[in-house]
């Protein structure tokens, strides 16, 4: 067989397998588009949605991972599940801070944390039309409270790593708080406090 054959053979085996694989992403991105959509799940979809880096993919695995959302008494209650919360050695008085924990649940902190880089993408303030269109139909409340989450998450990254901040510490700290407002969106406890 000539190199010229047996480059076109393998070329071929990977694009077929390229297709295979393309179609099964799409068929499990239709068939959770499908369960994002099902009475039990669409109104938390609708809600989680509004808030930028949760999108149908993501608000999903938040809702059926997490369960009860009211068990945790707070947000940070649900961010240190999630193992985004600094964990701490202590004696006495002496109190030393560590990075997050890794410890909780591994999948949906890495949702979490990949959201928090698409919020750190943009601009402070800044509403993209899929953002609005995914905001459309939520109450008021819900809208008002995502977008100044949304304007706060973002002022916070820029402020840290002006501060001098490594990137992923930064991102780490944007994960934690989208975590409290994920869990302040979902109990309904959608107060703001500025800081």
């Amino acid at each position: 067989m000539e190199l010229d054959d047996l480059l076109r053979k393998t070329l071929d085996e990977y694009l077929a397998s390229y297709k295979e694989h393309s179609s099964k992403i799409e068929r499990f991105d239709k068939r959770i588009e499908e369960l994002a959509g099902d009475d039990d799940y669409k109104e938390s979809v609708k809600k989680l949605g509004c808030v930028v880096g949760i999108k149908t993919h993501t608000a999903p695995s938040l809702i059926v991972e997490t369960g009860d959302f009211s068990r945790f008494a707070k947000g940070n209650t649900y961010a240190a599940f999630l193992a985004l919360a600094p964990g701490e050695s202590s004696s006495g008085t002496k109190i030393q801070r560590s990075g997050i924990s890794k410890a909780g649940n591994s999948h949906l902190r890495t949702l979490l944390i990949e959201g928090a880089k698409g919020i750190c993408k943009g601009q402070i303030g800044h509403k993209s039309k899929e953002l609005r269109c995914r905001q459309d139909g939520n109450t008021a409340d819900v809208i008002a409270y995502a977008d100044r989450a949304n304007t706060r998450l973002r002022s916070k990254y820029y402020r840290m790593i002006r501060h001098g901040k490594k990137r992923n510490v930064a991102v780490a700290a944007v994960a934690r708080e989208l975590a409290c407002f994920v869990w302040a969106v979902m109990t309904g406890t959608i107060a703001f406090r500025e800081a």
